[in-house]
């Protein structure tokens, strides 16, 4: 059978620029790069709640027919190795929906816990299995990351809502049915008022908040309420209080940009990647 991991990601050594995505070109492949890196980009540091792709986290990506070995490294060798789990299993579930693919191998460089990682989430182990000492099961790690990243998103989503001249009372109350994602590609369509009354406002905010709305269960009907508190209750559009939760999800957010910066800072200086 062909080979087509480089010498340098096998033995963990540098070659290869990092985050660098290149295929062996020995052979015709039914896989197609720029899928692979498109499925991985829908993979998010939990923490930092960016794509692995943006944060340059991706150091090699090598086709070998339908096989795909995918080769990451973190900023630090002490990243909390849930949160590497969470991205090394993302990895291999979304390169795995390609239909071209037949097998994922994830290796994960670098790190002080990286052979237990590699090893636990390519035979298909659970985290709580491999780590038995760890304080939560990875599923609750998971499901407190979303809820912080769902509440930090909310800030960009509410000031977009603002800008376009909404009120307290007016953004608080309102629910899936009266947001159209599908309005234009760059605007979305919010109706308020009992639908007299229709703003555009830019979409991405919105779009990227629905989504981690919807995958902590916040909303997942029609007649649910976009926004919540840091607990998950409905916004009060009491002035006051409605300002006292914005600030909050905006310390949210900085909070989580603080670090990505952090995070950035170090991955430039151990692994030589560069950010604009």
């Amino acid at each position: 059978m062909e080979t087509t991991d480089s010498p340098d990601v096998a033995d963990g050594s540098k070659s290869r620029p990092p985050g660098e995505a290149s295929s062996s070109g020995k052979t015709e492949s039914p896989v197609n790069l720029d899928a692979v890196r498109e499925r991985l980009d829908r993979v998010h540091d939990p923490e930092l709640d960016r794509s692995i792709i943006e944060l340059q986290y991706i150091k090699t990506i090598d086709i070998d027919g339908s096989t795909v070995t995918v080769t990451f490294v973190l900023p630090t060798a002490w990243c909390s190795p849930a949160f590497a789990w969470m991205m090394a299993t993302g990895i291999r579930d979304e390169v795995s929906t390609l239909p071209a693919v037949s097998s994922v191998t994830v290796r994960l460089l670098d790190h002080m816990h990286g052979d237990e990682i590699t090893t636990g989430v390519n035979q298909g182990l659970s985290f709580e299995s491999v780590f038995e000492d760890a304080e939560d099961g990875i599923e609750a790690v998971r499901r407190k990351l979303d809820h912080k990243a769902r509440f930090a998103r909310q800030h960009a989503a509410i000031k977009t809502l603002r800008q376009a001249g909404l009120d307290p009372d007016q953004i608080a109350p309102l629910t899936r049915a009266e947001v159209d994602l599908e309005h234009r590609s760059d605007l979305a369509a919010v109706r308020v008022q009992d639908g007299a009354l229709t703003v555009t406002v830019a979409r991405e905010p919105l779009a990227d908040y629905l989504a981690k709305a919807r995958e902590t269960g916040l909303v997942t009907d029609e007649t649910d309420r976009l926004f919540a508190d840091r607990e998950g209750d409905p916004l009060d559009p009491e002035p006051e209080a409605f300002e006292s939760t914005l600030r909050d999800a905006r310390l949210a957010r900085a909070n989580i940009e603080g670090q990505a910066t952090i995070c950035e800072s170090l991955h430039e200086s151990r692994n030589g990647v560069g950010f604009d």
